[in-house]
């Protein structure tokens, strides 16, 4: 048996996403055995291309297999203004010579989950339409999955696209519900968590500057949405996807946990998309999200430089 640990990739490429995508590429213990590609910060010709690019950048094969361009029932609007309107920063980089594979997402999540039976870590960068796709083809997934990590939710309705809800959430909440109650339980990287890990702009500046193809290439399609965070954000850079790489990568960094039961808001005028966490156990229902509190500064910082002065 290999030792690596699996790891299969729900993603919308997206520059947030590329840096996780990074991270998962250098990391020894992890195989990444496929790209599962949604549309979210941009449509899904461009987070397919963008995904493509990334593999060959980074020199790796891993299969990318396209997936749902559209949330299951609603329309949403997409992260361009943050990410570009190709999602990696209007670079004008040419395109990969490597197509995606032609079988669906969906349908490569559920023969990966059967490949890798038990041991398979399943990480959701984006909006979770693929997944819930799967689920509905086969609800069994979740018993062949050993760890889901999903980047997704506010857990106190701070959140970054509306009022109480956040962007991968918002994008499709009825996707949403349908993974977050297949799930007995999920690893939770949400928003918040997020803002308490922000990045120093000299420190990622500092990291970009290596002499590296991946720092190169990732200081380019990063560019735009770094002004853009730093012209509202301050003096941090926020990597969402980069931490939850980090905590699926290196679990053992997180320094605190909650577990509690979470459901996602499909109606209301102000809250829809919203994660509503039972923090105090009103309802009574079972604790199935393992919410992300607090990570290893010094660790995650370290994944990403690591990540980004590879060879």
């Amino acid at each position: 048996m290999n030792p690596r640990i699996p790891l299969l990739i729900d993603t919308d490429p997206g520059v947030d996403d590329a840096l996780a995508l990074l991270m998962a590429f250098n990391d020894p213990r992890h195989e990444v055995v496929g790209l599962t590609i949604a549309a979210g910060n941009v449509g899904l010709v461009h987070t397919v291309a963008n995904a493509l690019k990334l593999c060959e950048v980074a020199g790796v094969d891993t299969p990318v297999f396209a997936g749902c361009a559209a949330p299951l029932l609603h329309p949403a609007r997409d992260a361009a203004y943050v990410h570009g309107r190709d999602g990696f920063g209007d670079t004008g980089y040419e395109p990969a010579t490597r197509q995606a594979e032609a079988e669906h997402a969906a349908l490569a999540i559920l023969r990966l989950s059967h490949e890798h039976a038990g041991r398979l870590l399943l990480v959701a960068l984006g909006p979770l339409t693929n997944l819930a796709l799967a689920l509905k083809l086969d609800p069994t997934l979740p018993s062949r999955v050993a760890r889901c990590v999903v980047m997704g939710g506010a857990v106190t309705a701070h959140g970054n696209i509306t009022a109480a809800a956040e962007f991968n959430i918002a994008f499709d909440p009825e996707a949403a519900h349908l993974v977050f109650e297949a799930f007995p339980m999920i690893d939770l990287c949400d928003w918040e968590a997020t803002l308490a890990h922000g990045l120093a702009h000299t420190h990622v500046n500092a990291w970009l500057a290596a002499d590296a193809p991946r720092a190169r290439f990732y200081e380019a399609i990063s560019r735009q949405t770094r002004a853009w965070a730093g012209e509202r954000r301050g003096s941090h850079w926020q990597s969402a996807d980069g931490l939850a790489m980090a905590y699926a990568l290196d679990p053992q960094a997180a320094l605190e946990v909650e577990e509690r039961a979470l459901a996602v808001e499909l109606q209301g005028r102000h809250a829809r998309g919203a994660t509503v966490v039972d923090w105090r156990r009103e309802e009574g229902r079972p604790d199935h999200v393992r919410i992300l509190m607090r990570y290893d500064q010094a660790r995650f910082e370290a994944l990403i430089q690591a990540a980004l002065t590879a060879a």
